[in-house]
């Protein structure tokens, strides 16, 4: 058996005053390369890229000074620290399930019922251990996909097992450090940008929205699925909620549906928004009633202006 011990959830960014979020009146709740293909591009080269590192699983690229100006190195030692790795996913047979049973519901919720077609080459932001990218990687239209995350010890020594886990194409993926705020890719360059629990934890969403937003090609989807949404029923249990992720180092920050509409706007992202429901049999029906009330899980899907 694998052994798998990692956080799915970004650690806490530090940020400078005035500046989280960049949103304008917008009320926050709480405290907190790959393949060659034909008819795709060659692929991209890094100026900044210090070195590359060839492994069985997929290739990792090394890179230094990724940092903007809105996350800082202790954020990363912070994310990298054993505590916070063990603390933050819970035991092995829940790992196990979660990665095994659960996460690869959402690529054919998002094919199938969100009528998405992913294909040439991705970049998924916040990645983690890359479950998604995993995911991703094995959809026959897709050719390349690009991994990044801030944390480069969970792309380097998490993100493989999973892979592996998942049965993932790893030719075509790519690992590298990278801050979501300033992505070090050109302009038009993706045929999709993926995020899964990612947005809520940013310092500022306006500004991550609006670099997938750059990277993007014409026509190109923004996709962000698994992001905390407060449900329109407020629950007792929710300050007791906030305090025992706050105790495992995990953020607090969680808006409302109207917040995300707001930040899409703001970035100028056309914004669709998709009610998630992977669950079948009774349990289907039962959350096809109550998402949104008691409970909320959208998938928000982004589009940029203009013809691929």
């Amino acid at each position: 058996m694998i052994a798998l011990q990692f956080p799915l959830r970004r650690a806490r960014h530090s940020v400078h005053a005035g500046e989280r979020n960049g949103a304008r009146g917008v009320r926050r709740p709480g405290v907190i390369c790959g393949v060659k293909n034909a008819g795709c591009e060659a692929p991209l080269r890094h100026p900044k890229l210090s070195r590359s590192v060839s492994t069985t699983e997929s290739k990792y690229i090394e890179k230094k000074d990724y940092l903007s100006r809105y996350s800082h190195e202790r954020t990363v030692a912070m994310r990298e620290s054993p505590a916070r790795l063990a603390a933050g996913f819970g035991n092995q047979a829940e790992c196990l399930s979660l990665v095994q049973e659960h996460l690869p519901k959402f690529i054919p919720f998002l094919t199938h019922k969100c009528g998405l077609d992913f294909r040439g080459r991705v970049l998924e932001i916040g990645a983690g251990v890359a479950w998604l990218s995993a995911e991703l990687s094995k959809l026959p239209k897709v050719v390349e996909v690009i991994a990044t995350d801030f944390s480069p010890k969970l792309l380097r020594e998490h993100a493989p097992k999973v892979f592996k886990l998942l049965k993932a194409n790893v030719a075509k993926i790519t690992r590298m450090p990278g801050d979501f705020h300033k992505l070090d890719f050109p302009a038009n360059h993706f045929d999709a940008v993926v995020c899964s629990g990612v947005l809520y934890d940013a310092a500022n969403i306006v500004q991550v929205l609006r670099e997938a937003k750059r990277v993007l090609k014409p026509g190109g989807k923004f996709v962000a699925i698994r992001e905390p949404v407060w449900p329109l029923v407020k629950i007792k249990s929710r300050a007791r909620m906030i305090s025992r992720l706050v105790e495992t180092g995990v953020n607090e920050r969680f808006y409302s549906l109207a917040d995300y509409k707001e930040y899409f706007k703001q970035a100028g992202l056309p914004l669709e928004v998709k009610r998630v429901n992977v669950s079948t049999g009774f349990k289907y029906y039962v959350n096809a009633v109550v998402n949104g009330l008691t409970h909320a899980r959208y998938a928000f899907i982004g589009t940029k202006r203009g013809r691929g």
